[in-house]
């Protein structure tokens, strides 16, 4: 049974408001699949890319089973990474907007745990986590699961990709025998298939077939030398001249070569990976999503659960040897029916990774040769925005409306100047156009917002 709509799931009018707030009625394949078999309580293995929308195929009916009124953990949402467990958490929390009162609280890695002990003390309804830190929690004492009504494994074959299996026996180990569970991978490999097999019952499968979700992306080879690869990624930078670029390399010392040798040219570059402390990657991702850093270099563990709609191009540094990685990471482009560009580098020793690749895509990617490209360094462009830092968020009740104010009316910064903002937790990102940076970072040094100085930073 499929449905179209929201309002056909027939769930609580307070989700159905929020959701309608976001601008959400149709349902996308995957959720007009899932969706009906998932809210009527059964296991369910969904199968979609990333940007399907399959996040409100698990935040749906994880808020219409919770009990407000019980104080306990009902339902726990495992994702690989911490981005990816910050964007599920802040969707269950707009989708929770009307409910009142449902706690939802993120443990992931790589952050401090005293906040996080001090969050548990008071039972959240939901948790999203990486599964390391859940399972340290878990080990500890700190949480209790014997409440729990529905588990989620999002984007699995990521999180069995990284070695969380044993961590999911440990976590799932505290739960009650039955729990609905509700799983979702990009790729179905064995693995998935032997954790399905462990932990779901009778799950009803969902798939979107790949024409209905292909993006239009024109895929390109080039062939290099190893000597020539980083020349040859300047080349097709300054020939296509993307508006930006993921650059995807294998391994995290390749991320921290390319960036210097982008940045040492003038190209307005910097890395993503696993090593970087929370505040740097936020950094990072904020300045390349608001169109203030042209080329992102990431390995595919730190790029994992990126949510930016517009990436002009992806750029393959290195070949990727599982074929279902490079599927996930030319899906960074053409995202919500725009158009997309995926290039390869590829060495005479990568072409028989390469050649998986065209049998799992059941398409030709065509190779010609890198001599054939050109680095014109006049042709390096750079971003049109800068992105401000600032120390005051959601929990200074500071809303996008007083950042516009403080710089188009107190600063008479043009409104087309004003780019994309952010507001979190405890900060605040804002991008302004180039000419304008002088005038904002006056205003925020000088003046007050909401009667306070809160301290800006350019990044």
């Amino acid at each position: 049974m499929t449905v179209e709509t929201i309002k056909h799931l027939n769930i609580q009018p307070t989700i159905v408001k929020a959701l309608d707030a976001q601008g959400i009625y149709q349902l996308s394949p995957i959720q007009a699949q899932s969706l009906p078999d998932a809210l009527q309580g059964k296991d369910v293995i969904g199968q979609a890319q990333t940007g399907s929308g399959k996040t409100l195929c698990f935040v749906i009916p994880a808020l219409e089973m919770i009990e407000v009124s019980d104080f306990s953990t009902q339902v726990l949402m495992l994702c690989p990474t911490r981005e990816l467990a910050d964007q599920v958490a802040e969707q269950c929390r707009l989708a929770a907007k009307e409910i009142g009162n449902v706690k939802v609280t993120t443990l992931c890695g790589g952050q401090p745990m005293g906040p996080q002990i001090q969050s548990l003390k008071h039972s959240p309804h939901i948790i999203v986590g990486t599964p390391g830190r859940v399972m340290d929690h878990v080990e500890k004492r700190r949480i209790d699961l014997s409440n729990i009504k529905l588990r989620v494994l999002d984007e699995a074959d990521r999180m069995l990709d990284m070695g969380f299996e044993d961590d999911l026996r440990v976590i799932f180990g505290q739960m009650p025998s039955r729990v609905q569970t509700l799983l979702f991978s990009a790729t179905f490999t064995e693995q998935i298939e032997r954790v399905a097999n462990q932990y779901l019952s009778n799950p009803v499968t969902c798939k979107v077939e790949a024409q209905d979700s292909k993006p239009a992306i024109t895929q390109l080879g080039y062939s290099v030398l190893a000597h020539t690869r980083t020349q040859a990624l300047k080349a097709v930078l300054t020939h296509y001249q993307p508006k930006n670029a993921i650059v995807f390399c294998n391994r995290k010392v390749q991320v921290t070569e390319v960036v210097e040798a982008l940045q040492e040219d003038g190209f307005s570059a910097a890395g993503l990976q696993g090593d970087m402390e929370q505040i740097a990657r936020t950094a990072v991702l904020m300045q390349f999503a608001s169109d203030a850093l042209q080329v992102l270099v990431a390995t595919d563990v730190a790029a994992r659960g990126l949510d930016i709609d517009d990436v002009a191009c992806v750029i393959n540094y290195t070949v990727s040897e599982e074929p279902e990685t490079h599927i996930h990471r030319i899906g960074r482009t053409a995202r919500a029916g725009a158009k997309g560009m995926a290039v390869t580098l590829v060495s005479d020793e990568e072409e028989h990774f390469l050649r998986k690749i065209e049998v799992l895509q059941e398409s030709d990617i065509p190779l010609k040769g890198a001599q054939s490209l050109r680095f014109h360094k006049n042709k390096i462009t750079q971003p049109e925005f800068t992105c401000i830092s600032l120390s005051a968020g959601k929990k200074q009740k500071l809303r996008p409306g007083d950042l516009v104010g403080a710089l188009t009316k107190d600063a008479e910064i043009p409104g087309d100047d004003v780019g994309k903002i952010a507001v979190q937790n405890s900060m605040s990102f804002v991008a302004v156009k180039a000419r304008s940076v002088k005038k904002a970072m006056t205003q925020f040094r000088e003046g007050k917002i909401k009667g306070k100085r809160i301290r800006a930073r350019k990044l």
